[in-house]
């Protein structure tokens, strides 16, 4: 008869990543040194250098312990072994499912693509915890099953922590297109917020919902489009930049929408690592792809603009076609 016997492969060589992680918190602790011997006058009153960038350093610190120690969620390698008549045979497969994220945190999921992606995480069988502004979220969201809505303010640092508290995953599609009375904007504080609580968290899996016109993108914008958004724009680049800078060890991916549209989804967008992407895309594509990415091994430190080229845009006059990202 035949006996299966399955071993599920952790993360090898912790010594030499223990190793690893000290050297790097040791390179930390030189440069806040550095950064303490250059500004003399720190301790007199004159704060000369950003505490903000030295606290992410060592956040990233601390995600560089997690993954260390941690046996890697996203993706499970098992080797199967087969005893058949005396002999012995194996394989080895790489298992991406939404199981390793059973319990996704999302910011802005009270609205628009957010909404959407909570709709798809739970269609999945993934628990969702969305921390919303209103009562009449909370009220909406908690009549799901698998939802958890926690009311709270995503410009408030211990908010999105204390809701993001036990999650798998996190998925910000924060963003609004006017800034608040103190000139602050949630496309750049609240996202921010999320990403340092998810180092804080050792919540190493981020997806972060920005927009083309960010970053490498910037040219695909149409001048005119860019201009108008250009403040906004400037925001979620911030917040790109958080992630991609302090958060080295994190496993995150950036996806940089078209121009939204509200209709039902066609099933025809498509990621791309193709820089100069433009078009439009409808709300619910950009929430399926994000729930794609969140279980594909591909998306790690990846940065994809989302496009539906199915769609007539005024924005690409020219019909540029760019080549798809796979996700498989």
């Amino acid at each position: 008869s035949a006996s299966f016997i399955v071993q599920v492969k952790g993360r090898v060589e912790y010594q030499r990543l223990t190793l690893a992680t000290f050297l790097s918190l040791c390179s930390i602790k030189n440069t806040i040194k550095t950064h303490i011997h250059k500004h003399t006058n720190i301790f007199t009153g004159d704060l000369n250098f950003n505490m903000f960038q030295i606290r992410l350093l060592i956040l990233s610190a601390l995600v560089a312990i997690v993954a260390s120690f941690a046996p890697p969620a996203f993706v499970s390698t098992r080797t199967i072994s087969t005893i058949k008549d005396g002999v012995a045979s194996s394989a080895s497969s790489s298992l991406t499912s939404l199981d390793a994220y059973k319990k996704v945190f999302v910011a802005g999921g009270s609205k628009g693509v957010g909404r959407h992606i909570v709709d798809k995480l739970i269609e999945d069988g993934s628990e969702v915890v969305a921390l919303v502004r209103s009562q009449e979220a909370i009220d909406e969201l908690s009549a799901l099953e698998g939802v958890t809505a926690i009311l709270g303010d995503a410009f408030e640092y211990k908010n999105v922590e204390g809701a993001m508290d036990g999650c798998d995953a996190a998925i910000t599609t924060l963003g609004q297109g006017t800034a608040g009375e103190d000139g602050k904007r949630v496309d750049y504080e609240g996202n921010s917020n999320v990403i340092e609580a998810a180092g804080i968290l050792g919540v190493t899996r981020v997806i972060l919902i920005t927009s083309i016109g960010c970053g490498s993108s910037k040219e695909a914008a149409p001048p005119s489009v860019f201009e108008v958004l250009k403040d906004v724009l400037a925001a979620k680049e911030r917040a790109e930049n958080v992630l991609i800078k302090y958060y080295t060890n994190m496993n995150w991916t950036i996806i940089r929408p078209g121009g939204l549209k509200s209709e039902p989804g066609t099933g025809e967008a498509i990621l791309t690592e193709d820089a100069m992407a433009i078009g439009s895309i409808h709300r619910e594509d950009v929430a399926a792809l994000a729930v794609k990415a969140l279980t594909s091994s591909k998306t790690e430190r990846k940065v994809l603009s989302a496009v539906d080229q199915s769609i007539p845009s005024a924005s690409n006059v020219e019909g540029r076609v760019v080549d798809e990202f796979a996700l498989a």
